[in-house]
């Protein structure tokens, strides 16, 4: 299973994203794992994440999560702006196997 967690400030803008990118998963083969949470709900969740794809809002934190994150093989990224303000389920999930292909 693939696990992606799409971060932002409270968890709640991504919500609506994360259904898109579920119905988008459905389509590819495997099975995946979509969750939306805040920034302070990551400890316990993003250890054993594939992805960890952070909100434009949050761009900022990047590093600090990278080096929290990427010892545990989590590979972290920021969502872009235009695909997040369009709420574009199939750019992200698309920009997520992407990075686990280049992994």
């Amino acid at each position: 299973m693939t696990k992606i967690v799409l971060v932002c400030g409270a968890g709640m803008s991504t919500s609506l994203l994360v259904t898109k990118m579920e119905q988008v998963a459905a389509q590819h083969e495997g099975t995946y794992e979509i969750m939306a949470v805040p920034g302070s709900g990551l400890k316990g969740v993003a250890e054993d994440a594939d992805v960890l794809l952070l909100g434009p809002q949050i761009s900022f934190r990047k590093k600090e999560y990278a080096q929290t994150y990427e010892p545990h093989n989590v590979i972290v990224d920021v969502i872009d702006s235009l695909d997040y303000g369009m709420m574009n389920g199939e750019k992200v999930f698309n920009h997520a196997l992407n990075l686990l292909k280049n992994k």
